[in-house]
């Protein structure tokens, strides 16, 4: 019993290590007046590549993996004119690098509207 609480414990402690040790990606949101590639996406979901739900659209849609962290946005829209007093985004507001497939857009990264 003694053996089986020690190695228990160890493991905890192990874990519990690792997770403090591990860096966190700490993201900040771009200005939308940063955003190089106009227009700002407004999209309805965001995945990193890297996660079960996108690669799982990736795969779906024939598109290979680039980067395991970069965002990919889902049922996006242009916000054609940011700053102007009546643009706004409900859901997830992204500059993203590649607007050009129809279902998604890629290497994208948050956007503060406010900026």
């Amino acid at each position: 019993m003694f053996a089986k609480l020690t190695i228990f414990t160890s493991t905890v402690l192990a874990i519990a290590t690792l997770a403090t040790a591990t860096p966190h990606i700490v993201s900040r949101n771009l200005p939308a007046s940063e955003c190089s590639t106009q227009p700002v996406q407004c999209c309805d979901n965001t995945f990193t590549e890297g996660s079960a739900a996108g690669a799982a659209l990736l795969e779906s849609l024939g598109i290979p993996i680039q980067d395991l962290n970069a965002l990919v946005g889902q049922g996006c829209s242009p916000l054609s004119v940011v700053g102007v007093g009546g643009t706004s985004c409900s859901a997830n507001p992204v500059c993203c690098q590649d607007n050009s497939h129809s279902l998604i857009s890629l290497s994208c990264v948050p956007v503060d509207l406010g900026l």
